[in-house]
């Protein structure tokens, strides 16, 4: 005998089978939004890296700068530490951002990525021989010595042979006396002239015109020195003695300034943080805002993060 169901054992059954159905449903949808969560984060974690990788790089660059700028070592050496733990950061964000890209990244993102290591790397190798030569401020030290010691002992020899000018002022020989006391004044005032030119001077070929410049007023105040020694009225006075000790003194540290000069540092650190350091830069963040545009570019079903369609 055959039971037929009836009309509550039916509706049971289509309740049942209606139940079944939302709990399936609604499994799909959480698991839907649970995906879609978990993909927003890693969108977000990708622009965020990118974002930061930026920021850092900004630091850096901003902190080699005022290593360039600094008038102290001690200043310089502080900024160039700055710049280089900024550097760093910048590596381990990358790194960091390499892997999620390894991950989940397009080929796009990758290839952003790779044009911003490739720039990065050529930043950090600038880096390296910019800071460097910026910590040791020796064009700095040059000027601090031309304006300096070297004037002061070139006043003292002025003095020097101004008492010696007027000692002889009615002597027989007296304009003889002035006149070669005046020729030792030009010349190592035109020698003292020529000395910032040459610390400012970026080229090798006009340092060499400048010295060459100066070697010629040495010999011409040598010559009015030993000329002065010659008078039979000025064998061993005190005044050209210690004129001749004081033009000796300029002479020593003028060379010291021409070493410091010669090394150039501040003037070569200013000339590559003003041109490859800038080039660099610009290829550095150009790579990551094409990053950045790609990350943001990714569509995921079901939400609106990212760019804003254009209207039609």
């Amino acid at each position: 005998m055959k039971i037929k169901p009836g009309t509550k054992d039916v509706l049971w059954v289509a309740a049942g089978a209606v139940a079944l159905v939302l709990f399936v449903a609604a499994m799909l949808h959480f698991r839907k939004s649970g995906d879609a969560t978990s993909e927003l984060a890693f969108k977000a974690r990708r622009v965020d890296l990118a974002g930061l990788m930026q920021l850092d790089l900004a630091s850096a660059s901003e902190a080699e700068k005022s290593a360039v700028l600094s008038t102290t070592d001690s200043d310089s050496q502080t900024f160039a530490d700055q710049s280089r733990a900024a550097s760093a950061k910048v590596e381990d964000e990358r790194i960091e951002l390499q892997e999620l890209l390894a991950a989940g990244g397009t080929q796009a993102e990758r290839e952003s990525l790779a044009r911003f290591t490739t720039s990065f790397a050529e930043f950090q190798r600038i880096d390296r021989d910019l800071l460097a030569l910026a910590v040791k401020n020796t064009n700095v030290k040059a000027y601090s010595l031309a304006f300096g010691p070297a004037a002061g002992v070139l006043d003292e020899m002025t003095a020097a042979l101004d008492v010696l000018v007027s000692q002889n002022a009615d002597s027989p020989r007296a304009k003889e006396v002035m006149r070669l006391a005046f020729r030792v004044q030009i010349g190592a005032l035109r020698i003292q002239s020529l000395l910032p030119p040459h610390i400012a001077e970026e080229s090798d070929e006009k340092m060499d015109d400048l010295e060459a410049s100066m070697a010629a007023e040495d010999a011409e105040v040598h010559k009015s020195l030993d000329g002065l020694s010659a008078l039979p009225q000025l064998r061993n006075d005190p005044e050209v003695m210690t004129a001749a000790a004081r033009y000796a003194d300029f002479s020593r540290i003028r060379t010291r300034i021409l070493a410091l000069s010669r090394e150039n540092t501040n003037v070569r650190s200013l000339s590559m943080s003003l041109n490859q350091k800038r080039k660099v830069m610009l290829e550095c963040l150009a790579a990551l805002d094409a990053l950045q545009q790609s990350i943001l570019a990714e569509p995921i079903p079901g939400t609106t993060y990212g760019p804003r369609a254009r209207p039609r």
